[in-house]
């Protein structure tokens, strides 16, 4: 009986036990399903505990689901090159805007009728617009809208953008280019100031590039960048007939901090036009023609301010050109020009390749006046090849003379098939020259002397700039 009893115990403590040992590892059981049930802090979506969101992009918020493509034909356009894609392109652009590293497609092989448009920022950082395909400005002058003449397309505001592709930019502007046709539109309405469009305008924007197409036949200018700054341009081509009036290639004012490089650019204008409130320009590696050449200004027309400094020209090709490497500045301006470079410049058949006219007029003739624009520190280094009319031709103002300018080999000989030629001009230009120089009498056109005409010249321009 003892011992049945004793058997009892041993059978109770151990069932005790044994129970025990099930609920401890019930509840580490649980402990552990509890864990691995909590939702990872990077893991999105969850409804109750939800982790915590990303980092948000300046001006937007993030769309992590959302397609970084933007293709124009999904947003209407058709690309038939008749009918109008202005929307389709607008939509487009806002919809990008919105989305990090966003890219608007202009796809190849469509043309898409764009009339003239701004594409406002800005937007969230890295947007591209890729142009594979064509655009096509408006062709008939009479119906651009009268508050639309100053560009086709604008962008505005942009910041950390980018145009690249292998499409064209077409402005269509040969009925601009006619007399008769201008003549008519302003006849018609007679408030439309005489002007005509640009094809791309960047206003007010920085960290831009735009590389790799082609931009034609521009009612005016082709591109321009205004009030910016940090800007890249490579690659690119320009080109309208030698006739067209004033189709610039690129434009720069107000604008800083420019590289142009690797581009061919041919227009009725300057390939490229530097005017005031620019500074740390670097063009290199350009081919010109045709067209009136490289030019700095004209600056100060209007009896108006002029500040133009830090200019780089280099490694550049020019042929059938007006002018080379020239500075332009209108009588009566104020203001200064300085730390101009123009080197390693090969001419073909130019006309002027060496230019500082400081008596520029675009009409049959204007008033003379005494002030001017000064002139200091500009260098001609390497400038070799032909001209069809004169070397170098110098024209500094009467009262405000060049001060600093060098001349250093320079090879310049007549073209061959041409017989009227004239010689190298220098008119109250100061500076210096160093062999080579062709033509010999490169040497001595230019003043050595008037230490104190040179202070004065430059002190009394420099506090306006």
């Amino acid at each position: 009986m003892k011992r049945n009893k004793s058997v009892s115990l041993l059978f109770f403590i151990f069932v005790i036990m044994a129970a025990f040992t099930i609920f401890a590892i019930i509840v580490d059981a649980r402990k552990q399903h509890s864990k691995k049930s909590k939702p990872s802090k990077h893991l999105k979506g969850s409804a109750n505990i939800p982790g915590p969101a990303p980092a948000p992009l300046p001006h937007r918020g993030s769309y992590p689901t959302q397609s970084s493509f933007f293709n124009i034909l999904s947003f209407g356009a058709k690309g038939d090159g008749v009918s109008d894609d202005s929307k389709a392109l607008l939509s487009a652009w806002k919809a990008a805007c919105e989305v990090p590293g966003a890219t608007v497609e202009i796809p190849a092989e469509f043309k898409f009728l764009v009339k003239p448009i701004t594409l406002l920022g800005p937007c969230v950082p890295h947007l591209v617009l890729q142009i594979d395909g064509t655009l096509l400005a408006p062709p008939e002058a009479g119906s651009w809208p009268k508050s639309s003449l100053f560009q086709w397309l604008n962008f505005k505001w942009v910041h950390d953008f980018t145009i690249q592709g292998t499409g064209t930019v077409n402005g269509q502007g040969f009925d601009w280019w006619s007399p008769s046709s201008v003549y008519f539109i302003q006849k018609k309405s007679k408030h439309i100031p005489d002007m005509k469009p640009t094809a791309l305008r960047f206003y007010a924007s920085y960290n831009v590039t735009v590389r790799d197409i082609e931009i034609v036949n521009s009612p005016q200018c082709h591109l321009k960048f205004d009030n910016s700054k940090r800007i890249k341009v490579n690659n690119i081509t320009i080109s309208s007939p030698e006739n067209s009036p004033n189709t610039d290639g690129i434009h720069l004012q107000n604008t800083q901090d420019v590289e142009i490089q690797h581009s061919s650019i041919g227009s009725g204008d300057d390939c490229i036009s530097i005017q005031t409130g620019c500074s740390n320009i670097h063009v290199h590696h350009i081919n010109c023609g045709p067209g009136h050449g490289i030019s700095v200004g004209g600056l100060g027309k209007d009896q108006s301010v002029a500040c133009v400094s830090n200019i780089i020209v280099e490694k550049v090709s020019l042929q059938n050109t007006l002018a080379g490497a020239r500075i332009k500045t209108w009588q009566g301006g104020i203001g200064l020009v300085k730390n101009i470079s123009f080197s390693n410049i090969q001419v073909s058949n130019v006309k002027y390749p060496i230019i500082i006219d400081q008596f520029y007029c675009d009409k049959h003739i204007c008033k003379n006046q005494t002030e001017a624009v000064a002139i200091s520190g500009v260098r001609y280094d390497q400038i070799i090849g032909s001209y069809t009319v004169q070397p170098i031709y110098l024209a500094c103002s009467s009262n405000v003379p060049c001060i600093d300018v060098d001349l250093i080999n320079i090879q310049l000989k007549p073209s061959q098939g041409y017989t009227s030629f004239k010689q190298a001009l220098c008119w109250n230009s100061y500076g210096k020259s160093q062999a080579l120089l062709v033509p010999s009498s490169i040497d001595y056109c230019l003043r050595r002397d008037g230490g104190f005409v040179k202070r004065t010249s430059r002190s009394s321009h420099e506090h306006v700039c």
